[in-house]
């Protein structure tokens, strides 16, 4: 079993339950309910992720965001329930945009809740590049806030 830790984690905080603390092998958590699409994103980029959903609630859009927390096991289920149930998915991942785990997740999708959905299923990732050294250059290749917001009203109009 491979645990993978995101470094920009480290720097962040929130609340700390007390006592232990077992988070379950392949049990997705569902960070916010929606209705209008669903976001799906890994590791840093959930914070990111329900940054965009505070921001399109604004607007009127209600988003489902999904952190699958695993990989390997997947919680295919709740995924598929939120796209079958919102009609839309948007997929937001730091890795490269091709042949990333977006990737994985956009064919599960098409292949298990097609018949759902009502737009194309997006990706929002970093860009097919090595990532350079320094912060801001690094801000440059992987997903912001406004590609996140961009892919939804992409789907949702």
């Amino acid at each position: 079993m491979v645990f993978i830790e995101h470094k920009r984690l480290y720097f962040t905080s929130g609340p700390v339950p007390e006592g232990e603390s077992l988070i379950p092998l392949g049990k997705a958590d569902v960070k916010r309910r929606g209705r209008d699409v669903t976001l799906i994103a890994t590791s840093s980029m959930v914070r990111l992720t329900l940054e965009a959903a505070d921001r399109l609630a604004a607007e009127g859009i209600e988003a489902d965001v999904i952190d699958p927390r695993t990989l390997r096991p997947l919680d295919e289920d709740t995924i598929l329930d939120s796209v079958r149930r919102t009609g839309r998915g948007v997929i937001v991942h730091e890795a490269n945009r091709t042949y990333g785990v977006g990737a994985e997740f956009a064919a599960l999708i098409m292949e298990k809740a097609f018949d759902s959905l009502d737009a194309p299923v997006l990706r929002v990732a970093g860009l097919d590049t090595p990532v350079p050294y320094g912060f801001r250059l690094e801000e440059e290749v992987i997903p912001n806030l406004d590609r996140v917001i961009e892919a939804v009203h992409q789907v949702v109009s």
